[in-house]
């Protein structure tokens, strides 16, 4: 029951965290899914009951969840991939246009109904792991031959004892690795399980030979996905990206993916973190210069720059050309920071990434410190270091572990960081898809302490409108400050003055409900909140691919 339990809260999380990655909403996903496989348990274990042969019932349950848990990932990819891929074979089945594409209700109802498929196959699994215990409590109780006074507290408490290690196991070891090989390590301890109560109870059990060959049918089946699943499994998640997956990998805190298109003879490559897109290499220099030129150009000096987030090394690259004595950059994931650094991955692809940050990484001037930025901040400012410019490049909140780093007291940490004729600007959602989380950014800064805050935006294709806010600590507004340069620093390809201060401008009745919007503190949630309720139909690479 050890083993079983481990394995039963592994197919949970793996479960539960692959849903997460193809219909967003993380939080709320990754919760609905877990409370679905509990009450699935619980009427497994009712369901227990309709079994007079425990020891026979049990065998075949541990060879049906093995079965079921190491194939559900791929069978959930592979109907999403037919669904995704299907206007494109009926197109091609009945000769139609190139230009014609099949958008019908049919299919966008096809799409809703396949994003509950991994809650029923949480259901499902969830159901027979819940028929584990009331089993082998029965067979334990008839092995001894009579009524067992501590049988269900034994039973549970290795239940417990194993789903902790099961979480141990999970985040050590099986939260970085491919999720189909999780998949068939979690059912080969399954199957070892199964295979060692047939044996040892053999002589209770109805059809023991046959199950003895199903077992090693199942070990055959764990071979084969070991040897093709990861294969499998990428060749199926292609088709939730609109290009071909170069590059996919897990890492101890998010999936990454690379995708590759041509235009004529060049190579166009998006970047991808947990289904969002992030950066696409044929209009990132606009989200990049919009980022960092306006802050820059606002501050007095250049010398001690702050980078928050930015693990592609792009707003690094664009830094860089300010001829800064050094940049500190804080990225919670070392895996994302070495596929943007030479010689780190493929060797073709390496040189095209490193190509579009212009090998950021390999500068002198670039000192990396990896972890957690809420906390890794602390060590700045206990030393009295102050910077002159704070760029924060961070995913938007779509998940509540970012939701502190869009925090008031968070901020406040910053300002104290900042050097006073300095500004900091930190990438604030999109104004138009996702008004209130933008706007409350904004409220947020000021809140923290800071005298002068302004928004600004711009369209970037890959996103559409997308925004910033930029603060001031002493003195003019950063705005005030960029309208005294009559010429330019300097020219990085795209940004003029005149696209700059008109980035400042918004419609008329852009702030009119601000009021209404809540200060994020820390713990509220608030941020969250607002980018959930905005992007709620737009998440995941199943629906769309935004940031």
């Amino acid at each position: 029951m050890g083993v079983l339990a481990t394995c039963g809260l592994i197919y949970e999380y793996l479960l539960s965290h692959y849903a997460a990655r193809v219909l967003g909403a993380v939080e709320s996903t990754i919760y609905a899914m877990i409370g679905i496989m509990i009450v699935a348990m619980g009427i497994g274990a009712y369901s227990a009951r309709w079994f007079k042969q425990p020891f026979t019932a049990f065998a075949w349950l541990e060879a049906l969840i093995a079965l079921l848990g190491m194939s559900v990932i791929l069978i959930i990819a592979g109907i999403i991939a037919l669904v995704e891929t299907l206007p494109l074979l009926l197109s091609q089945v009945f000769n139609l246009p190139p230009d014609f594409i099949l958008d019908g209700d049919i299919f966008y109802r096809l799409k809703n109904l396949v994003s509950f498929i991994p809650y029923a196959a949480g259901f499902v699994l969830g159901a027979l792991i819940g028929m584990e215990i009331p089993l082998i409590a029965r067979a334990r109780q008839a092995v001894y031959g009579h009524y067992l006074k501590h049988n269900i507290g034994t039973i549970y408490g290795a239940d417990y004892i194993g789903a902790g290690i099961g979480a141990g196991i999970w985040v050590s070891w099986l939260l970085s690795m491919e999720i189909t090989q999780a998949a068939v390590w979690t059912a080969l301890f399954n199957i070892m399980a199964g295979w060692v109560f047939i044996w040892r109870y053999r002589a209770k059990i109805r059809f023991a030979m046959a199950l003895m060959v199903v077992h090693v049918g199942l070990l055959g089946l764990v071979v084969l996905f070991a040897y093709s699943g990861s294969g499998w499994m990428r060749d199926m998640s292609n088709v939730l990206y609109k290009d071909q997956v170069v590059f996919s990998t897990q890492t101890q805190y998010q999936h990454i993916s690379v995708t590759e298109r041509l235009l004529g003879r060049t190579a166009v490559y998006d970047l991808y973190l947990n289904g969002r897109l992030q950066f696409s290499s044929q209009d990132e220099h606009i989200y990049h210069s919009m980022l960092t030129y306006p802050a820059m150009a606002a501050s007095r000096r250049h010398e001690q720059v702050l980078i928050i987030g930015g693990g592609d090394g792009l707003a690094l690259r664009d830094v860089l050309r300010w001829a800064p004595k050094q940049v500190t950059l804080i990225d919670l994931d070392a895996d994302l920071v070495r596929l943007f650094s030479a010689g780190k991955t493929d060797k073709r692809l390496s040189q095209q990434l490193t190509a579009l940050n212009q090998q950021a990484f390999s500068d002198p001037r670039v000192h990396l410190i990896f972890g957690d930025a809420f906390v890794e901040i602390e060590p700045l400012l206990e030393a009295g270091r102050l910077f002159d410019t704070i760029i924060v490049d961070l995913p938007d909140p779509s998940h509540p572990d970012l939701n502190k780093v869009y925090s008031d007291y968070f901020y406040a940490r910053l300002r104290h960081l900042l050097q006073g004729d300095g500004a900091l600007v930190i990438q604030s959602t999109s104004p138009y898809h996702a008004t209130k989380a933008f706007q409350s950014v904004g409220k947020t800064v000021t809140a923290a302490g800071f005298p002068q805050v302004e928004q600004y935006r711009q369209n970037v294709p890959s996103f559409g409108e997308w925004g910033w806010t930029i603060a001031t600590k002493r003195g003019q507004s950063a705005f005030s400050r960029l309208k005294k340069l009559q010429v330019l620093p300097f020219s990085d390809g795209w940004m003029t003055r005149d696209i700059m201060l008109g980035a400042f401008a918004f419609p008329e009745h852009f702030y009119q409900q601000i009021k209404q919007v809540k200060v994020n503190t820390l713990g509220s949630g608030q941020l969250y909140q607002y980018h959930f309720q905005a992007w709620a139909q737009d998440q995941g690479t199943l629906m769309s691919l935004k940031r």
